[in-house]
């Protein structure tokens, strides 16, 4: 993750536990360099995840992610709409408006 756009608790996190996020990282690259999916792919894959598990933080991650690996906001809208009759009509509204948290400062 770029420092100058990690959000200011993962900083901090990090900060304290230096090891264990340094683990992390090299695990994250470990895995996307594992297999044939490209990145922007990698994220929207991850963004989907991120919706499921409720996780607004993670969703702003991996929508700041996904634009910078080259996905429109069609796409990310898209990755997320498949999810209704997996994760329900409400938590995808909520994932679409974290995402849009996001897409509205671009």
């Amino acid at each position: 993750m770029a420092k100058d756009k990690a959000p200011k608790a993962y900083l901090q996190l990090k900060k304290a536990h230096g090891p264990v996020f340094d683990a992390l990282e090299r695990l994250g690259q470990q895995v996307r360099e594992a297999g044939p999916l490209d990145e922007k792919t990698g994220h929207l894959i991850q963004l989907a995840a991120a919706a499921a598990t409720r996780s607004e933080g993670a969703v702003h991650s991996h929508v700041r992610r996904a634009l910078a690996a080259g996905a429109s906001r069609e796409e990310i809208h898209h990755s997320l709409l498949l999810l209704v009759s997996t994760i329900g009509f409400p938590h995808v509204v909520a994932a679409l408006t974290w995402a849009e948290d996001v897409i509205g400062k671009k």
